[in-house]
């Protein structure tokens, strides 16, 4: 029996530096494109901007279209972290449903993109530009309104939402209170943005609801649920591994 064991891999300096840049280029794409518009973020810019080498900057993505879809990814992962995550702890159903939205209303509330949420503002921007981007950002968006519809259905199956109830329905008027929660915020700067849209959710749910939903509501903590569009192979996300709106 050999007693020789292999030495342990040293961690390759030159990788982790990559990733490092990676994820400062990805975190100034982000803040670049929620602002000024995918189309207008260019490998010049942004090497310009991280005092890089346009070549340098470059060898990371190849091109613009692939340094668009590796912000759309990183913008996902940001998604999933700061407006899915954060539910985890509701219960399915109506509770999830509305901690999902609550959250989702806290991340468009918040300052983590400069010119608000880049996913929005992409898919205004991609809707009618058919292309591996607008592809990307029509996948995430499914994912997100797919989740709703998921919770909406687990609440009617649960009796909290009247037998009546139509999920899709539901779930679309929900997410459009955020999109204008979005609009008036970077639109009108309205400091009651937020208040607006949690009314609005909020009857909207009660409206649907069975007794026993608003009794579920009345308790929520409005907790964020987990899960969520993370495409396992792609650490485009800056500060975490992997990605996934």
């Amino acid at each position: 029996m050999s007693l020789v064991t292999e030495a342990p891999a040293r961690p390759d300096g030159r990788r982790a530096r990559g990733d490092s840049t990676r994820r400062a280029i990805l975190g100034r794409a982000m803040q670049l494109a929620s602002a000024e518009g995918l189309e207008d973020l260019s490998i010049a810019r942004l090497a310009g901007d991280l005092g890089m080498s346009k070549s340098g900057l470059f060898a990371h993505f190849g091109s613009k279209e692939q340094l668009q879809l590796s912000t759309v990814r990183a913008a996902r992962r940001v998604f999933s972290d700061e407006a899915v995550t954060p539910a985890m702890a509701a219960k399915k159903g109506i509770e999830r449903l509305d901690a999902l939205i609550a959250a989702w209303h806290e991340y468009i509330s918040s300052d983590t993109f400069a010119g608000g949420c880049l996913l929005m503002e992409a898919a205004a921007e991609f809707d009618n530009r058919p292309g591996p981007v607008r592809d990307l950002i029509a996948e995430t968006m499914g994912m997100w309104m797919g989740l709703l519809v998921e919770q909406a259905e687990r609440a009617v199956e649960r009796g909290e939402l009247a037998a009546g109830t139509d999920p899709a329905q539901l779930a679309w008027e929900l997410h459009a209170f955020g999109l204008a929660l979005n609009w008036d915020r970077q639109l009108n700067d309205a400091s009651g943005a937020p208040d607006r849209a949690a009314t609005a959710v909020r009857t909207r749910l009660e409206a649907a609801a069975t007794p026993k939903g608003r009794r579920r509501l009345a308790r929520a903590d409005s907790v964020v649920s987990p899960r969520f569009l993370r495409p396992a192979a792609d650490a485009d996300r800056p500060g975490s591994p992997g990605t996934r709106h």
